[in-house]
């Protein structure tokens, strides 16, 4: 079946049991956004609220909350598809599928957009005040749309063919933002609307750019697909929807997506800059008030049947989570293509994606001798941290196969374990400081800027890794030690208070013998709460990769700097603190989870998610 609409997916999903509707009064403010974590944290079905606080129009969420449910939306597209782009690096393996290559005709005919003169989304006319405004945390800067379909064209070639279709927060209102005439486009580095509108800039054109929600669920996820730049993402959403995707044309603006349940349209402002934010975002924290491009509504249009779709960002694992895992299972087999002897790669969701990636490459510079430090694992990590969205990976832990003996990548505590007993401190560290991170990780201190550290780890094991806790004099102030995975010690430290923080650790690390039982463990991290952090791997990922700055909060234990390379003989330190120019972590409102809680008491088919 060809969905066309989020009031057909509904339908859909609704026929497969797979959602619920809630009749009852449910607030925008808050209220639908925590009802959507406990939903999504249990499993729980999709969500129809249709009588929301405000809002003319119903809002579904939860759409893609399992892996499950989310590939049910493409049951009939995402095999062709799966087989399209393997085809399209290995066109000789389509030769000896005859049959397959000539069911495959139809994903090519689809991938070319249809032009239209109307269609469903310009039914009826509205204003941004009208659309639902849904604020998912307390200290959020306003409602924000979620859930964004954002395409713009390049002004030097305004076809669709050079097209970017992207996922860019959308900030409705608040702040200082012009009511019903302006809203906020946030988009962060490395994004291909920042190529348009660079282009936009430089030619002293208007940068005009469409904003739609919902239709085909393949547009969704187009949106936030690492597409190489200047492959439209048009053409992949057309295969994954199974039809074409309808396009109204413009003389001066971008294509309006036919088939969209919402759509506004407008201007980029030239020159003008807004605070935008706070905004609670996909790491786990606020990210903050920061100028940002403004756009100018010029017109908001919807179905007429038009279903608001939105989702809730936080500390992972959120529905965004399954964007990732659909992502993966497209991309990860033609990975070894794309980057010739990298064997997988995993972006930790635990971790916020960008913060930490495992990867596991293969040495063969010299196979007649043995492997005995990291060669081509390092020429691998380079291209690793050069390739699209990759590149904003802060620290990267690349590891050789070994003849296929390695762990895999997503295989996380052994591929530590893997790594840990191999990795020299003095050798395998090698950092890139002052460089570009993404824009919503603010260990480094200032906005889009920070370190990475690559960690490369190959040969025969050097140490034994322990994993209980013995006699263990720990020097002041760090207290209440704790194991966090084999080879993994987390102590707790006093709160970090900046400069002096950082020479006081220096001086602790550099106080311990080399014969101290510390040294056994490979890497200890630093933390503010060591219970917290050594309890589930989550956790633990999520403190030591989304608080540290490698340059700055890498610490050894016998540490050295010798040709300007940083090593140590013993431990690896990690500082993992919170640091006073890090973004304050997400907290439910109290007095919105007493609601939610008695309306769990309450009962009815809603009441077992909550």
């Amino acid at each position: 079946m060809q969905l066309r609409s989020t009031r057909q997916v509904v339908d859909f999903l609704h026929r497969r049991d797979a959602l619920i509707v809630v009749d009852d009064l449910v607030d925008g403010h808050l209220e639908l956004a925590e009802i959507h974590r406990r939903v999504f944290r249990r499993g729980g079905p999709a969500l129809l609220m249709t009588n929301v606080v405000g809002s003319k129009f119903p809002v579904a969420t939860n759409l893609f909350g399992t892996l499950e449910r989310a590939r049910m939306l493409f049951e009939t597209t995402w095999e062709s598809v799966r087989r399209a782009i393997r085809w399209k690096l290995h066109p000789e393996e389509a030769i000896g599928h005859p049959w397959q290559a000539l069911a495959g005709l139809p994903v090519a005919w689809h991938m070319r957009p249809r032009p239209v003169r109307r269609g469903p989304v310009m039914a009826h006319s509205a204003s941004v005040a009208e659309l639902p405004q849904i604020t998912c945390w307390p200290d959020d800067g306003g409602p924000f749309i979620t859930l964004p379909q954002v395409l713009s064209l390049d002004p030097a070639h305004p076809s669709w063919s050079r097209s970017n279709l992207g996922m860019y927060r959308i900030q409705l209102a608040g702040g200082q933002y012009e009511p019903n005439q302006e809203i906020g486009l946030h988009y962060q580095i490395h994004r291909g609307i920042g190529v348009h509108h660079a282009r936009a800039l430089e030619m002293n054109k208007p940068f005009r750019v469409n904003i739609t929600l919902g239709g085909t669920p393949a547009m969704t996820l187009a949106a936030v697909m690492p597409l190489p730049e200047g492959m439209s993402e048009l053409m992949f959403a057309g295969a994954l929807a199974g039809h074409r995707i309808p396009l109204i044309g413009a003389d001066d603006a971008p294509p309006l997506y036919a088939d969209a349940d919402f759509a506004i349209q407008g201007t980029v402002v030239p020159g003008v800059l807004k605070p935008e934010g706070p905004f609670g975002d996909h790491l786990g924290y606020y990210a903050r008030v920061h100028e940002f491009p403004v756009l100018r509504v010029e017109r908001v249009v919807h179905r007429r049947d038009a279903v608001w779709p939105m989702t809730v960002v936080g500390r992972p694992p959120q529905e965004d989570t399954v964007f990732g895992e659909l992502i993966h299972e497209l991309t990860g087999p033609i990975i070894p293509d794309v980057l010739p002897g990298v064997r997988q790669v995993h972006a930790v969701d635990a971790a916020g994606v960008h913060p930490l990636l495992l990867a596991v490459g293969s040495e063969r510079y010299t196979p007649y001798r043995p492997v005995d430090r990291p060669q081509e694992l390092l020429t691998q990590a380079n291209a690793i941290l050069g390739q699209g969205q990759l590149s904003l990976a802060k620290y990267l832990w690349i590891i050789d196969q070994e003849q296929g003996r390695a762990p895999a990548a997503d295989q996380i505590e052994s591929f530590f374990a893997w790594a840990l007993q191999r990795v020299d401190w003095r050798r395998d560290l090698h950092f890139q400081t002052r460089t570009t991170i993404d824009t919503l990780d603010y260990s480094g201190g200032r906005l889009n800027e920070g370190s990475k550290v690559v960690i490369a780890a190959c040969g025969p094991p050097r140490r034994q890794l322990p994993d209980t806790l013995s006699d263990l004099h720990l020097p002041e102030p760090w207290t209440h030690p704790a194991v966090a995975m084999p080879g993994v010690l987390v102590v707790q430290s006093q709160p970090h208070h900046g400069s002096e923080s950082q020479r006081a650790l220096q001086r602790q690390c550099d106080a311990i013998p080399p014969d101290h039982p510390l040294q056994q463990w490979p890497l200890i991290v630093v933390v503010d709460d060591s219970r917290f952090t050594a309890e589930s791997l989550p956790n633990f990922l999520w403190v030591t990769f989304t608080r540290s700055n490698p340059a700055s909060d890498i610490y050894g234990t016998g540490a050295f700097i010798e040709d300007k390379h940083f090593g140590c003989n013993g431990s690896l330190v990690i500082d993992a603190r919170s640091k006073p120019h890090h973004a304050p972590p997400l907290v439910e409102d109290p007095s919105v989870t007493k609601k939610v809680d008695a309306r769990a008491a309450r009962g009815g088919p809603l009441a077992r998610y909550l």
